[in-house]
């Protein structure tokens, strides 16, 4: 068994050099994550409702399809929700925040142009690892540029 390989006068795993070159080729898009805000009082309703999102991190990212809608069984006589929209990954760098269950991700620049302004909804944490040069996380598509999904 060998030891990694460190950066000259740095101490840190030789990965880190790999990273930058991963990070610069493959996070090609802008991508926005944003945690839910706090209640704020809606004085014409007398409720309480979600304010807007505070924003976690803006930078490179690059979100991509990570399969189609999952099967769907139906029972005789059950209702069902059809599973029409699928999964998509989020990849971002290993310095940005670990995404969370709920958190929200708006594509902000993006080489197609039909993927600036869609929303995703986190359907749960960043992956994580030891030998992670970029952060993996699923995602659900939540609203389309055009409209809703």
């Amino acid at each position: 068994m060998t030891t990694p390989t460190t950066e000259p006068s740095s101490g840190a795993p030789a990965t880190i050099g790999v990273s930058a070159i991963v990070e610069r080729l493959l996070l090609t898009e802008e991508v926005r994550l944003s945690t839910p805000g706090p209640q704020i009082f809606d004085p014409n309703t007398g409720q309480y409702v979600p304010g807007p999102g505070v924003v976690a991190y803006e930078g490179p990212g690059l979100h991509r399809a990570a399969g189609g809608p999952g099967v769907v069984l139906r029972l005789e006589g059950q209702p069902y929700k059809d599973d029409g929209d699928g999964r998509y990954l989020l990849f971002t760098p290993m310095s940005a925040p670990v995404a969370a269950e709920g958190n929200t991700v708006t594509i902000v620049k993006s080489a197609d142009p039909a993927a600036v302004g869609r929303t995703f909804k986190i359907l749960d944490p960043g992956e994580t690892g030891a030998l992670s040069v970029v952060r993996q996380t699923w995602m659900r598509i939540e609203k389309t540029s055009g409209g809703a999904a």
